[in-house]
């Protein structure tokens, strides 16, 4: 089968239309928390609660993480979770942000999201990282073996392999020529009537320069996490433009960034919403993971020095405060970063405050009502 051509539907799928007054599209990462005293199935209650409201407020596209060994972190299965939010949505692109791919066989991958794009044609994105996404102990067991380096320096024969079998175009010969992803690439039409195969664009994600520049490269768009890599997102953006070559997904360099930010009503709510997140991200490096702490927890903690002094670099990359504040956070981070698209992650202990924050920054950028 010849591959697919992604020279038109591909671009478009990836190159998102701002709405309202934001200056470029913004989307939402959501790491499915739970929150002490939630279960996890009230967690993915509310994800699929927060997709209908992102498709409704127009937000671009709705990516779920993988994480494993995480008690606060219900988003194990993106593609499960995934098809769950397809069933809930007719609109909104769906993707993985990402599936991290040397803890899978590039094959099941390759079945997995040909299902969900067989399932909501047309709006499934495929991010791929080449972190565990874990510990060290936990990678082992997803991978079942001690070599983990391994995993990670093979990560673009992995990436071609996985492309090989996305698009059911393994060169005559090869020992996997008679190897088929199924569903395979589903039949698109263009507005001309033309049917083409059609699979979902790659994405690579990274939060250093090795994807940055591998994604350049080949030509695909990038997702960098500034979330958590912030020292690192001017030079991983940098490189990725620098390397950038046109292909047949991209003409131009396409990035979005991951930003943690949080809008409340007031903005002392801001704040302790945040801090309580900080903890949880304390006892996260630490090796204490846990369901992510009430902000009244948090309020009652005894930080340490060491920990205060994290608990500060951490905040300073959270952007949050009322919407306004919030607002005009994205407002220069996009002028700083020149990104083409903000991807807001909100961390807090409520799912209730998570959704009201989406609320709010979608009411300060004047995207449509829902």
């Amino acid at each position: 089968m010849a591959a697919p051509d992604h020279s038109t539907s591909g671009t478009d799928e990836i190159r998102g239309e701002a709405r309202g007054t934001a200056p470029v599209p913004l989307s939402v990462l959501d790491l499915v928390t739970v929150g002490a005293g939630h279960t996890a199935t009230e967690a993915l209650r509310t994800g699929a609660e927060l997709a209908r409201l992102a498709e409704g407020r127009g937000f671009h596209r709705y990516w779920v993480a993988e994480h494993h060994s995480m008690p606060g972190v219900a988003s194990s299965s993106p593609a499960v979770i995934l098809a769950h939010l397809a069933a809930h949505t007719s609109r909104i692109r769906l993707g993985s942000g990402g599936v991290m791919l040397p803890n899978h066989a590039p094959l099941v991958i390759a079945e997995q999201f040909g299902t969900l794009e067989a399932l909501a044609p047309g709006r499934v994105d495929l991010g791929l990282g080449r972190a565990p996404g874990t510990d060290g102990a936990t990678a082992a067991a997803l991978r079942r073996t001690d070599r983990l380096n391994e995993g990670a320096d093979d990560f673009p024969q992995q990436l071609a392999e996985l492309t090989r079998f996305l698009d059911d175009d393994f060169p005559s010969g090869h020992p996997y020529a008679r190897i088929h992803a199924v569903p395979g690439p589903v039949q698109a039409t263009s507005p001309g009537g033309v049917q083409s195969p059609h699979r979902p664009p790659i994405w690579l994600l990274g939060s250093s320069g090795f994807s940055a520049r591998l994604a350049g490269t080949l030509g695909l768009p990038f997702a960098f996490a500034h979330h958590f890599s912030a020292q690192n997102t001017i030079p991983a953006l940098d490189l990725y433009r620098e390397s950038f070559r046109p292909s047949a997904v991209l003409d131009a360099p396409y990035a979005l960034i991951g930003v943690s930010a949080l809008a409340t009503d007031e903005e002392k709510e801001a704040r302790r919403q945040v801090m309580a997140a900080a903890l949880n991200m304390v006892r996260l490096r630490t090796g204490r993971p846990g369901l992510v702490p009430t902000p009244e927890e948090a309020e009652a903690y005894d930080f340490s020095p060491m920990e205060r002094e994290f608990i500060d670099s951490w905040n300073a990359n959270v952007i949050h405060g009322t919407a306004d504040e919030v607002r005009s956070g994205l407002d220069d981070l996009h002028k700083r970063t020149g990104a083409d698209e903000l991807m807001l992650t909100a961390n807090a202990h409520s799912g209730a405050v998570r959704l009201r924050s989406y609320e709010l920054i979608a009411d300060a950028y004047g995207l449509p009502a829902a």
